[in-house]
């Protein structure tokens, strides 16, 4: 096999590997909770189902441009395979957590979870600059194209598999990783090699500090938002929370008087003169912050409200909500490739803002839903978003990378990534605290009038509406219904057929989902705008650009080629130079 095909392969294995993993976890938390014996709706609780979805990405947003660096530095097949050890032992770690150990699994959890953060970040940051290196320019669309269906093929084998799994042994979920990452693994270490010498420089230690902790402070802060503080539904309020947003601003302000300064910086700040690496990154960042946290809004609709509504046991709803989110996973490997063809072929800057503007007008379609929806109409909306997804991807990605010089491809692939993350962070904190504020305005009187509805005392239809909002909407999520876990001494007083009616599968949906839907349409108000921004940012990220060679701008009306305007190369090889 010619050696780009090899490193094509190997690092969509990566993929596949790296997205099974993501989704697989997120579509069977109920399984994996109800494993550990852990209640998510006790006091504490919350916090770790917080840390099991984010604690991950946490990771990955504070050290990919560290690694992304240290493969420049070092060598990026070697900083790859590595990734896939560190993933590997991660996944072995997870698989044998034990059943019912409670608030201590979820702490194992957790950590486990975070080292195969840390394989799953070098083979994010490494994989991207490795296609770069291996194929030509006029040849990188469709490589990436197709790399990054391997992140989609995985996350929907992640939600069907997860609900498969899941129901057979929790621990089979991560057991499912191991075959891919040995395999992954033995194929890196013994087929690929080092292509270019690195030169090795001191790295930079002070520039990591600012960088990672600022990082770190800020995913923190939007982390802990999330968690209720004293009488209010959210922690934003919170002093501690306060203080974490001011220490990290404060460090990344640090960190760019850091970079300019220091003789081998973390990060050349003059990569952002670069217009397609600048406009891209920021086009990227508006796209995670618009998508970041509705998959999972999405998820939970699907699972906590319309799956029970329907008849569903919520056993079976992780299978089936997986079932039902094919749509957008089909639209967007259609689209992959496609896109990375017509990127060689025409550039990036059409396909990627129609992406946007597709995704866009999905989520628009979305608000028009009533939450107990037609499944025909959901799913077309679905598939609509996988495309426009899949058609801003593959142009986005390498228009990034074309602009970059060769020396800096790993710490730009790590900051590409760093965006992607640090918007999905963010989406998840603004998206929820949209959700569960407007959530918890109208959820009280809906559940204390649903309950008198079935036939509850009022004292017991005034304690249900006490539910905390946010305990309320992962209820929904893991499909624990609150009430089931009030004392039997309570639940004794209640006539057997309002009885009945509280524990089945449709009184908490039909409870919460018209206070969701409400919260849920104005979040995707917000995403909408976010999409919108996406679409502008890459139409101004200007024409073709491949660094050192140039661009070709196309004049779409005419479909006519403008003057191709060349760069002459200089010996200067700063990443500023010759930018457009």
């Amino acid at each position: 096999m010619e050696y780009k095909w090899t490193v094509l392969v190997n690092t969509t294995l990566g993929g596949l590997m790296a997205s099974i993993n993501m989704t697989i976890v997120l579509i069977s938390l109920p399984t994996i909770f109800r494993g550990l014996n852990i209640d998510p709706t006790a006091s504490g609780e919350f916090i770790m189902l917080l840390w099991v979805m984010m604690g991950y990405s946490i990771v990955l947003a504070t050290l990919l441009v560290t690694f992304g660096r240290l493969s420049d530095i070092y060598g990026r097949t070697k900083l790859y395979t590595l990734g896939f050890l560190i993933f590997t032992a991660g996944s072995i770690l997870l698989s044998i957590i034990p059943d019912n150990s409670g608030n201590t699994g979820a702490l194992l959890l957790i950590g486990f979870r975070m080292v195969q953060a840390v394989g799953g970040g070098l083979l994010m940051v490494n994989s991207t600059a490795l296609i770069t290196d291996s194929f030509g320019p006029n040849e990188r669309g469709r490589a990436l194209g197709i790399n990054q269906i391997s992140f989609i093929t995985g996350s929907l084998i992640g939600l069907i598999a997860g609900g498969l799994l899941a129901s057979a042994n929790w621990h089979l979920v991560f057991i499912v990783n191991i075959p891919f990452a040995v395999a992954g693994s033995l194929w890196s270490v013994f087929k690929l090699k080092q292509i270019k010498k690195r030169e090795k420089v001191p790295m930079d230690i002070a520039g990591n500090i600012g960088l990672g902790g600022g990082l770190v402070l800020i995913s923190l802060g939007f982390t802990y938002a999330l968690v209720p503080y004293k009488t209010s539904a959210m922690g934003w309020y919170n002093p501690w929370v306060i203080a974490s947003f001011i220490a990290g601003i404060i460090l990344l302000i640090a960190f760019i008087f850091i970079e300019m300064r220091v003789k081998y910086p973390l990060f050349n700040l003059s990569l952002f003169r670069i217009r397609a690496f600048n406009y891209g990154n920021m086009a990227n960042f508006m796209s995670s912050l618009g998508r970041g946290a509705i998959m999972f809004l999405v998820i939970i609709w699907l699972q906590g409200i319309y799956l029970p509504l329907h008849g569903i046991s919520y056993s079976s709803t992780p299978f089936w909500a997986g079932v039902y989110m094919v749509p957008m996973m089909a639209g967007f490997i259609a689209l992959g490739p496609i896109g990375g063809i017509l990127t060689d072929k025409y550039g990036a800057r059409t396909f990627a803002t129609a992406g946007m503007i597709i995704v866009a007008i999905s989520l628009y379609l979305l608000t028009r839903l009533p939450y107990n929806f037609n499944l025909w109409q959901f799913e077309l909306i679905l598939l609509l978003n996988g495309i426009g997804s899949g058609l801003f991807a593959a142009p986005n990605t390498t228009a990034v990378m074309n602009s970059l010089p060769e020396e800096s491809r790993g710490a730009g692939s790590g900051m590409r990534t760093t965006f992607n993350n640090i918007g999905q962070t963010i989406s998840m904190a603004v998206f929820f605290s949209i959700a569960i504020t407007i959530f918890s305005d109208k959820l009280p009187a809906s559940l204390y009038q649903t309950s008198l509805s079935i036939g509850l005392p009022r004292a017991l239809a005034s304690a249900i509406s006490q539910i905390p909002p946010s305990g309320a909407l992962f209820a929904a999520f893991l499909g624990i219904n609150p009430a089931a876990s009030f004392p039997a001494s309570m639940l004794n007083l209640i006539p057997p057929a309002a009885l009945k009616s509280l524990m089945s599968l449709t009184f908490f949906p039909s409870s919460i989902g018209p206070s969701f839907i409400i919260g849920l349409r104005d979040s995707l108000y917000v995403a909408i705008a976010m999409s919108v921004a996406g679409a502008i940012l890459s139409a101004l990220s200007g024409g073709r650009y491949v660094h050192g060679e140039g661009y070709t701008k196309v004049k779409e009306a005419s479909k006519t080629e403008v003057k191709q305007n060349i760069e002459t190369p200089t010996s200067d090889p700063s990443p500023g130079h010759g930018s457009k």
